[in-house]
């Protein structure tokens, strides 16, 4: 005997959440962020969050913390908003402002490749908060969402941190698109040509080279490397593939690292000692470049162009000169386009490759 059929039962509508919509994708350029004003209320606010990430300062909270809030950042602040106050321009930082830049070029570029993919600018800390902007790409209901953290080198400390962020964001979500991470792109070939670039650039410029370049990276604590921290070894391949683009011999290049901070051992040798044993070992023109750093901010500045060029100068050197990071250059904008291209594969089918037109 046969079964009676099921009555039938009409599906209920879709919640509006769950309609089908189109897997778009969207692009968020993440660096590491800078206070609102050059003012000491702008720059505790800032170093509070900042200095608070257990990325950056890996001390338990336990002993960290009464430090941070009884001692730093009742000091740290005003010092740290007249530095910000020597760089800052009418549009602002200028971190903020190369990021802010290198978003919108790197936007109409992919306009001009014919895709549909929006690209916002975020910061780790202060604003436009990395969480902000997610929840804005979501709120349009784009469902991809590659972070593209401004940091060459991979680390803890900048890198990892991007994806803590991130993450924090998902943790309080209800739903959330698919997330892509670009790890690094320290050794990616469009990053060593636009370095060597400048470089090429700044020498015909000038009408020369200068004795010695010094290839100044960002410092961390040498603990974080003996923890596992790539950062350094990355560090290194990025300037030997630079010298090898311009065809430098060790002898006329020295890798440092500076910002350094508190009292533990970090990353050496040091960038402003390095210059002043130079020109006391009569070095008479040097030439620092800082390719950690994908924008122009307080460390190339502050700390390079104006401490750094003062302290080779008074220890008997002559010729001091920086040559800016890569910022808005074309061959930079290039180079954001070829990760773009390489990590949303898959995501987006008909790519106009602009290089090859």
């Amino acid at each position: 005997m046969n079964a009676s059929p099921l009555p039938h039962q009409a599906l209920a509508p879709l919640h509006p959440a769950a309609q089908p919509a189109p897997r778009s994708v969207a692009i968020v350029l993440c660096n590491l962020g800078t206070p609102d004003a050059p003012t000491p209320k702008a720059l505790r606010r800032y170093l509070a969050q900042f200095l608070s990430d257990r990325r950056v300062v890996e001390i338990p909270p336990l002993f960290w913390l009464p430090i941070l809030h009884g001692i730093i950042l009742r000091v740290r602040p005003r010092k740290a908003a007249a530095k910000y106050a020597s760089v800052w321009s009418e549009a602002g930082s200028p971190l903020a402002v190369w990021t802010q830049r290198q978003a919108e070029l790197l936007g109409q570029r992919l306009q001009q490749a014919g895709l549909d993919i929006p690209v916002l600018p975020a910061m780790r800390y202060g604003q436009p908060a990395i969480e902000r902007q997610l929840q804005a790409l979501h709120a349009q209901g784009r469902q991809r969402v590659l972070l593209l953290p401004l940091y060459p080198q991979y680390c803890a400390a900048t890198t990892a941190s991007v994806f803590d962020a991130a993450t924090l964001w998902l943790q309080r979500a209800r739903s959330f698109p698919e997330l892509r991470l670009v790890n690094d792109y320290h050794d990616h070939p469009g990053y060593i040509g636009a370095l060597a670039d400048s470089v090429r650039q700044h020498w015909q410029q000038q009408g020369k080279a200068a004795e010695h370049l010094v290839i100044s990276f960002h410092g961390i604590p040498a603990r974080n490397v003996q923890l596992g921290d790539p950062y350094a070894d990355q560090c290194q391949r990025t300037a030997q593939l630079l010298a090898q683009a311009l065809q430098l011999p060790p002898e006329r290049l020295s890798v440092t690292f500076q910002s350094r901070f508190g009292p533990a051992q970090w990353l050496q040798p040091y960038t402003e000692p390095t210059l002043q044993a130079l020109a006391k070992a009569g070095t008479r023109s040097v030439e620092v470049i800082c390719p950690g750093f994908a924008s122009d901010c307080l460390e190339t500045l502050e700390e390079i162009s104006m401490e750094a060029r003062e302290a080779f100068l008074e220890a008997g050197g002559q010729e001091f000169a920086y040559i800016p990071c890569l910022n808005d250059r074309t061959s930079h904008i290039d180079l954001l386009e070829q990760l773009v291209q390489q990590h949303v594969a898959g995501w987006v089918d008909g790519w106009v490759d602009m290089q090859q037109k």
